[in-house]
């Protein structure tokens, strides 16, 4: 299948590592370019150079801090300056959930939800303001947000309250943008292999309908899909990416 991504330019913040890169990797293989946007502008430059590499496609990197809305909007000029505008923006830039045990109820500080809020929800809307406007001046776009699970269970109040609000922005967003023609979507991934992830915790059964830990890669090809063209009947939803959750229903 031909997902028409062929010079659609992507900014995949968060883009350096993990899911991000992944994703950033999957959308230069289907053709676009693409800009990926992160903290450490060492690890931008390697993975920059490993994905053109790779793909044979324009990719640029940019250092950012999405708290910083300063940081954001130039961030986000210079990614469109370099790429000749924005099609697609993929936020994925926050702190992985689940690498840590949740504290609990009595343990959760103004502090940590806070911040997690600055960088995840906050940070992702940031992103969005200043990418749109591209988007609707060419009368198209796609606006994925990579949240989790912890959105639909619970465990961790800040996971469950911050992923909660992804999707809650999400669906506004994809109310008040299309008119024009840009689709919004949540990615929920659950418990996810990266190239952090240790060889002993992948081996390790997961709670699952799969039976085993999601790659990061399935992860990103869910995402491409929903960066194509072709996903136009998805719109205002979220889509879970973690292999299934026995026992329970979603409607």
């Amino acid at each position: 299948m031909d997902l028409e991504l062929t010079g659609k330019r992507a900014l995949v913040t968060g883009g350096s590592r993990g899911i991000g890169k992944a994703i950033a990797r999957e959308l230069a293989r289907e053709g676009a370019d693409v800009a990926i946007a992160a903290r450490d502008q060492a690890r931008i430059d390697a993975t920059v150079a490993e994905l053109a590499g790779e793909s044979g496609r324009r990719v640029v990197g940019v250092s950012v801090d999405t708290r910083d809305g300063e940081s954001v909007a130039a961030m986000v000029q210079a990614c469109a300056d370099a790429l000749g505008g924005i099609d697609i923006l993929v936020n994925a830039a926050a702190q992985p959930g689940g690498q840590q045990p949740a504290p609990r109820w009595d343990g959760v500080t103004g502090e940590a939800l806070f911040e997690e809020i600055r960088v995840k929800v906050l940070g992702y809307l940031r992103v969005a303001q200043a990418a749109a406007p591209y988007m609707i001046a060419g009368r198209w776009g796609r606006i994925i947000n990579v949240s989790g699970l912890a959105a639909r269970q619970s465990g961790s109040v800040i996971g469950s309250v911050r992923n909660v609000a992804v999707s809650a922005m999400s669906k506004n967003l994809a109310d008040e943008l299309a008119p024009h023609g840009i689709n919004v979507v949540t990615v929920h991934p659950g418990t996810t292999r990266t190239e952090a992830t240790s060889q002993e915790a992948a081996r390790r059964p997961a709670r699952n309908l799969v039976g085993r830990m999601i790659d990061a890669r399935e992860v990103a090809y869910v995402v491409t899909f929903l960066a194509s063209p072709k996903s136009v009947a998805i719109d205002g939803d979220t889509i879970a990416a973690g292999g299934g959750v026995p026992g329970v229903i979603y409607y």
